[in-house]
C-alpha cells in the first residue's frame, strides 16, 4: 500500500493544495477526500478521474468535498459513468443537501445516487474496499455537532481526518498495532478544532515515532526542526505504508 498526498494545507493555506490523499494498493487507486484543489492536483499529478476507482470522504468541509461536483460532472459527461463514492451513512443525505444539489441538480438528476454510486458505511465496522485493503472509519471530534470520521487502514495505518487532540486515542493504536499515523496539525496554538502542535508535543516520544504531521498552514518553514521525534508530510512524495 502506498499513499500520496495530493495536498497537505489547511483550509486557509495557499501554499499548498488542500489536505486530500491518493492511496494505492496494487492496481486500485482511491482518493481520500476531494476538496476544492483536488481536481487541479490531481492534474498536476498525472492521473485522471477516470483512473480513480473510488472516493472516501471524512467530513462535509470544503476543503474535504469541494471538488466532488466536478468529480461527478467529468465522470458523467466526459466519462460516462458514475464514481464510486464510499461515505459514513450520518454524512451522506448532509452532503447532497447542504454541499451539492445547488451545482449538481439538472431535471431528473436530483439526487446524490444519479451522480454517484453511493456506498454507505458504518463507522466502527471494517470493510474491505478491494483486496489487500481494509478500511474502519472512526468517529472523531472535529466541529462540535458535526460528525467527522478518521481512517484506519489495514489495522496498521491511521489517517486522521480533522480532529482535535485526543492523546489517548493515538496512544490505544500504537499499542494496538499502528505503525503509522498520518495526523493533521494546527502548527499555531492554541488548537481549537484541529490538534495543535504544542498538543502533540506533549506525547511521549515512543509514540512520536509514529506519526507524520498533514494539514499544516503555510508558516510550515518556520516550524521545521521544531516537530519532535514528528516528521513533516511534503505534497506530492510518494511514501510505502
Amino acid at each position: 500500500m502506498y499513499i500520496t498526498m495530493l495536498g497537505t494545507g489547511s483550509a486557509f493555506a495557499k501554499r499548498y493544495n488542500n489536505n486530500n490523499a491518493l492511496i494505492e494498493s496494487g492496481n486500485y487507486r482511491l482518493l481520500v477526500d476531494c476538496g476544492i484543489t483536488l481536481p487541479k492536483a490531481l492534474h498536476d499529478h498525472g492521473v485522471t478521474f477516470a483512473e480513480i476507482d473510488a472516493v472516501l470522504i471524512s467530513h462535509i468541509h470544503a476543503d474535504h468535498v469541494g471538488g466532488l461536483e466536478e468529480l461527478a460532472f467529468q465522470m458523467m459527461f466526459k466519462y460516462g459513468r458514475k464514481p464510486r463514492l464510499f461515505i459514513e451513512e450520518s454524512l451522506a443525505q448532509p452532503l447532497w443537501e447542504h454541499t451539492l444539489r445547488g451545482g449538481l441538480v439538472q431535471g431528473e438528476l436530483n439526487a446524490l445516487d444519479h451522480f454517484f454510486e453511493v456506498r454507505p458505511l458504518t463507522h466502527g465496522q471494517t470493510y474491505e474496499l478491494a483486496p489487500g485493503l481494509h478500511v474502519k472509519l472512526i468517529k472523531t471530534e472535529h466541529i462540535p455537532g458535526k460528525d467527522s470520521y478518521s481512517f484506519l487502514f489495514n489495522e496498521t495505518f491511521f489517517y486522521t481526518a480533522d480532529m482535535v487532540f485526543n492523546g489517548e486515542l493515538l496512544t490505544n493504536l500504537v499499542q494496538a498495532g499502528v505503525t503509522t499515523v498520518y495526523h493533521d496539525c494546527q502548527l499555531e496554538s492554541p488548537g481549537v478544532v484541529h490538534a495543535c502542535l504544542d498538543e502533540l508535543l506533549t506525547l511521549p516520544r515512543e509514540i512520536q515515532d509514529h506519526i507524520y504531521l498533514m494539514h499544516y498552514g503555510d508558516a510550515l518553514e518556520d516550524y521545521r526542526g521544531k516537530t519532535g521525534a514528528m516528521r513533516i508530510v511534503e505534497q506530492g512524495e510518494k511514501h510505502k505504508l
